[in-house]
């Protein structure tokens, strides 16, 4: 049969060059498309020879070669799947974004569950374009099965192709004596497709978990294929050994440890999808790195897409390792366009849930575990309830904190209301740097004495989270260190004896005297004084006003000089603590002035100490402490 020369459709040449150096930002996506489509075909061919086995009658076996030519600068991919004839190569391959796969399934229709449809991987057909990214000819031999004729294609991208029947030579390049064999002639550019190591990185990269084995090179008879052929997560869970979780935490992860949880679910409905995330023992070492991005790598049908597809998976859960394949999205576009595609966020979403719901359930089955994790990853976890409305309620469920109940114990939100007292409204906090410093902290004496549970918020996300969550379960958050907290009501119906009472009273005058003083010696210091009962063993503490930032988080915000404000800390004074009322006493009896005034910055400055934050005046500190030590020794 003569060749026949034939012509692209409207403009068609402007929109391969689009296709073959546009759409895709990395040229070795035209290795992936290439083999998807001989997976495909593989596949094709398969389900055909359900109903007709004569169509693989001799050869059963499915198989993809890619081999390279370094002489005659050529890299060829084949297959031994369904094949194209003459018509369907015109089809196929000379109508931009004709897809033989899309056809089939639309042929499919309805017929069949989807349980029972073809796993086929193309979609909108333009992947075999992309070979034009680093070819400046392709030769395309096939033969149908079923068919005897053999037919060859040849296109340079720019002026159209030709359609004619194969040469005996060209034929023998095929599998089998059946499929498609793709040649590419290379370009000068991209000779590094014509190295093994390379073919091999690329192949184990983007079609590792191809169902096909995939043989690199001219035949051997002690071959192995390049790639894994079977993926672990599309295994029934009762199949997979921890032992091989473990490897392929480790190969996916580039980790040493093993994995803490495994969550491996396949989602069917609307949203089709197999998900196999694993939950790290140890964190890394860059988890706080601006730049690091999650570890969880999307397939689509078990072809690799990326390993950092924004939208996947949440920030606040890019310590996560595993694998998420869709059954759903197109293969065939740029990483850039997926990520955008509002199927993303849809199977991000559902991934969070499941993920939030495994973790509640190792908290309550495996309380040890999950602390080990929270440990790990806990002021991670945190950041979600900033930015994830959507998952907040799921998220305080298992968020975790130290209190005072029982030291050393994590406790949840809900245990904390579960011990609240009929009369107590509120959650009460206190946030600061460090465990050990926020449990010797003077403004936790008063709620320690009347058995008052306080959470410890140690992380700096704490303070930004609550700046959005305002209340659990109805009962607002309440900082120990802000606001004029009554804790009278907390002291149930003991009442005091005549004689206690009439000494406070006697006392009364005194201390507004020493308060006067205190008040007018640090005037533009403090915004405040009062007395308060928060206090115990302490004779003075700083809070935060009712309105004002709380102490914690005005130090995160100077330190990123995110606040300027001047605030005015509220010096609160025990009005029953000996020094206190020893000072009160010398503030009744007119004693000296300086003494008072002196004393009156060293209360101050010891709050301050004990907050944690800088003396403004030390060696005014170190001089009024002399003195006072002075006096105190001669007398």
């Amino acid at each position: 049969m003569a060749q026949e020369k034939l012509n692209f459709g409207a403009d068609v040449s402007r929109l391969l060059d689009i296709v073959a150096n546009a759409l895709y930002s990395n040229r070795d996506v035209f290795l992936r498309e290439l083999i998807s489509n001989a997976s495909d075909a593989c596949d094709r061919l398969r389900y055909e020879a359900i109903s007709n086995p004569d169509l693989t009658k001799g050869a059963a076996d499915f198989k993809l070669r890619v081999a390279k030519d370094t002489d005659n600068r050529t890299l060829t991919i084949a297959d031994n799947g369904i094949g194209m004839n003459r018509d369907d190569l015109i089809e196929n391959l000379g109508t931009i974004a004709k897809s033989g796969t899309a056809s089939l399934m639309e042929q499919m229709g309805e017929v069949r569950d989807k349980k029972d449809k073809l796993n086929l991987i193309g979609q909108f057909g333009v992947g075999f374009y992309a070979c034009f990214m680093i070819a400046d000819k392709v030769e395309v031999v096939s033969r149908k099965a079923g068919e005897d004729t053999v037919w060859h294609w040849e296109s340079d991208g720019r002026t159209g192709f030709s359609v004619r029947e194969a040469k005996k030579k060209e034929a023998e390049k095929l599998i089998d004596g059946r499929g498609t064999s793709i040649m590419l002639h290379i370009n000068d550019d991209a000779s590094d497709y014509l190295i093994d190591e390379k073919v091999k990185h690329v192949i184990e990269t983007y079609s590792d978990h191809i169902d096909f084995p995939i043989y690199l090179g001219e035949p051997k008879d002690d071959e192995k294929p390049v790639n894994q052929v079977t993926a672990l997560w599309m295994r029934p869970k009762n199949e997979i050994t921890p032992e091989q979780h473990a490897e392929f935490f480790r190969h996916i992860g580039f980790g040493f440890d093993d994995p803490l949880m495994t969550s491996h679910w396949r989602a069917e409905g609307k949203i089709e999808y197999t998900a196999l995330l694993y939950m790290p023992t140890l964190r890394p070492m860059d988890l706080y790195d601006p730049n690091r991005s999650h570890a969880v790598k999307l397939y689509v049908k078990r072809v690799f897409i990326s390993d950092n597809c924004d939208g996947l998976v949440y920030p606040w859960l890019r310590f996560m390792r595993g694998v998420i394949d869709s059954e759903d999205l197109p293969l065939n576009i740029s990483r850039e366009t997926l990520q955008d595609n509002p199927l993303i966020a849809k199977i991000r979403n559902n991934v969070t849930k499941r993920v939030l719901s495994d973790l509640d359930k190792l908290s309550q089955d495996e309380p040890e575990k999950f602390n080990a994790f929270w440990g790990q990853f806990g002021p991670v976890i945190k950041e979600g309830l900033y930015d994830a409305f959507e998952h907040r309620e799921a998220l305080l469920k298992i968020t975790r904190f130290y209190s005072t109940h029982k030291d050393g114990e994590l406790v949840s939100l809900a245990d904390y209301v579960s011990r609240m007292p009929e009369e107590q409204d509120r959650i009460y906090y206190m946030s600061g740097e460090k465990l050990e410093t926020l449990k010797n902290s003077p403004q936790l004496e008063g709620f320690k004495a009347r058995g008052i549970e306080v959470l410890f918020f140690t992380d700096t996300i704490d303070d930004f989270w609550l700046q959005t969550v305002l209340d659990y379960d109805g009962k607002p958050f309440q900082s120990v260190t802000k606001g004029n907290i009554d804790l009278s009501k907390f002291d149930g119906e003991e009442s005091n004896d005549n004689k206690e009472d009439k000494k406070d009273e006697k006392l009364e005058p005194s201390l507004e005297a020493l308060k006067a003083i205190v008040a007018e010696t640090l005037q533009g210091e403090i915004g405040d004084v009062r007395f308060s009962g928060r206090m115990t063993d302490s004779p003075v503490c700083l809070v935060a006003g009712d309105n004002e930032v709380d102490l914690r988080m005005e130090r995160v915000l100077r330190v990123n000089q995110k606040y300027e404000a001047d605030s005015k800390r509220v010096l609160e004074i025990n009005p029953k603590h000996p020094l206190v009322l020893r000072l009160a006493d010398m503030a009744e009896n007119a004693a000296e002035g300086e003494d008072l005034t002196d004393a009156a910055w060293l209360l101050l400055d010891q709050a301050r100490i004990i907050q944690g934050e800088p003396i403004t005046d030390p060696s005014g500190f170190a001089r009024r402490m002399s003195s006072f030590m002075v006096r105190g020794l001669a007398a």
